[in-house]
């Protein structure tokens, strides 16, 4: 049995991530969260909680899988660390690097390991700026990200985050430009689908001309925005940027830390499910379905072949690149999901569940319901015409999920929308579940705000 008092305090010593630190300290605490089976969390009351929101986009295999804790527990046992660094290596670091490019793009076959997100993206930026100074163009340093993007947390990666993540922090923003948020729900009056899609690309290409493609690295786009307000693109947007990427020579990066290892149902969305084939996919999140701090940056044979020529070192490390139990846990995470056939059970659960979300769209204040498969954000409006959100002070987000964790399930609040992102095993039952606990937690707000 757990001291909650005791946890409490000893927790004033904790910084939390993304937090009003103000807050936590005068009301009384964060919720604590002690157990978790399978789909479910429990907290320090003893209240088991559907995990709706999967951890943080990661528990893609569910909680406590047996077969990832002893796979890590076995691999402590035999070797509990060693380096990446120079010529050194071990058994799981080279089996797991073959076995996540053996997963991706055929053009992929190369990974570099690290241990969060924001180290995989910044890895990508560092490569391909260190892959230009070595064919002469060291000019090409800028980076064309998004607003609505999140690409991490670290100096870089914020940077090429959407602003709103960094009010009030600096970052490297000289290197980065960010073109328009691709979000169909908010395009221009009077515009369709279609034609926000050409207005998207135009920009691109304007904003290239301007800025001059020679001083362009890269192009960093997730294939469904997450954090920055679960965005699914107009159709055909990814490989129509892909292909302006193409004719003026400038790299893309496919940021899949959140859509890899089947939250879209394959394990990496890129080529299967929106068609494009990046230089660079990075990953993170689902790659140990968060047993594990991973991540991996995949390059391309291309880019490969001019950063390994000889004449200089890549100077870039991680004292945990490739860990040993890092690399179990992905192995075993990996091996479930085959054996469970989680890319074919995704592509007709995470529908469903989509599907059920979107029947949340008759209610008043649910304006979008966007994402895709197990990867869904609900936007609440004050008036369903005119697309109104409600005032900050009102707390839209948070009170759905307050509303909702009081009826068993966890759901993310994220300013104006509720985001979910469970773990990928969920049945059709708990997917029913799950809808119409949202469905009582709205209703209960519809009824607060009269």
């Amino acid at each position: 049995m757990h001291n909650l008092d005791k946890i409490m305090e000893m927790n004033t010593h904790l910084i939390h991530s993304f937090a009003d630190l103000h807050s936590i300290k005068q009301d009384g605490g964060p919720t604590v969260i002690t157990g978790a089976e399978g789909a479910y969390v429990r907290n320090s009351e003893g209240e088991k909680l559907l995990d709706g929101i999967g951890g943080l986009w990661c528990v893609n295999i569910g909680h406590g899988r047996r077969e990832i804790i002893d796979a890590i527990t076995k691999q402590l046992h035999e070797l509990d660390y060693y380096s990446t660094f120079y010529n050194l290596t071990h058994p799981l670091a080279a089996e797991l690097a073959a076995k996540v490019t053996s997963l991706a793009p055929d053009n992929l076959n190369h990974v570099y390991f690290a241990n969060s997100g924001s180290v995989a993206n910044d890895t990508a930026v560092r490569i391909l700026h260190h892959y230009y100074n070595r064919i002469g163009k060291p000019q090409k340093k800028k980076i064309l990200s998004r607003m609505g993007a999140y690409h991490g947390s670290t100096h870089l990666a914020i940077a090429m985050t959407t602003p709103a993540y960094r009010t009030g922090w600096d970052s490297a923003e000289e290197l980065v430009h960010h073109l328009s948020s691709p979000l169909p729900y908010r395009r221009p009056d009077g515009m369709t689908e279609d034609e926000f899609c050409d207005h998207l690309i135009d920009e691109m290409k304007t904003t290239i001309e301007a800025m001059g493609a020679e001083n362009i690295a890269c192009f960093i786009a997730e294939p469904v925005m997450g954090a920055g307000g679960v965005i699914l693109p107009p159709k055909g947007y990814h490989q129509r940027a892909e292909a302006v990427m193409q004719a003026y020579d400038i790299k893309t990066i496919s940021d899949e830390v959140v859509t890899a290892f089947c939250r879209l149902g394959p394990f990496f969305a890129s080529e299967e499910v929106f068609h494009i084939r990046p230089d660079i996919i990075t990953s993170a999140k689902g790659l140990t379905s968060g047993y594990q701090p991973m991540s991996a940056t995949l390059i391309s044979d291309e880019i490969y072949e001019v950063i390994s020529a000889p004449g200089d070192f890549f100077l870039h490390g991680m004292t945990y690149s490739g860990h040993p139990a890092c690399s179990a846990a992905a192995l075993a995470n990996i091996a479930l999901m085959e054996q469970e056939d989680l890319p074919n059970r995704v592509s007709h659960t995470g529908k469903r569940f989509e599907n059920t979300m979107k029947g949340l769209l008759d209610l008043d204040i649910v304006g979008d319901v966007r994402g895709s498969h197990f990867m869904i954000g609900i936007e609440f409006v004050a008036d369903k015409a005119s697309k109104q959100i409600f005032g900050d002070d009102i707390m839209i987000g948070k009170r759905v999920a307050r509303e909702a964790q009081a009826r068993g399930l966890v759901v993310r609040p994220l300013g104006h929308m509720a985001v979910l992102s469970p773990p990928l095993i969920l049945t059709e039952t708990q997917i029913d579940e799950v809808g119409a606990i949202l469905r009582e937690s709205i209703i209960a707000v519809q009824h607060q705000l009269g």
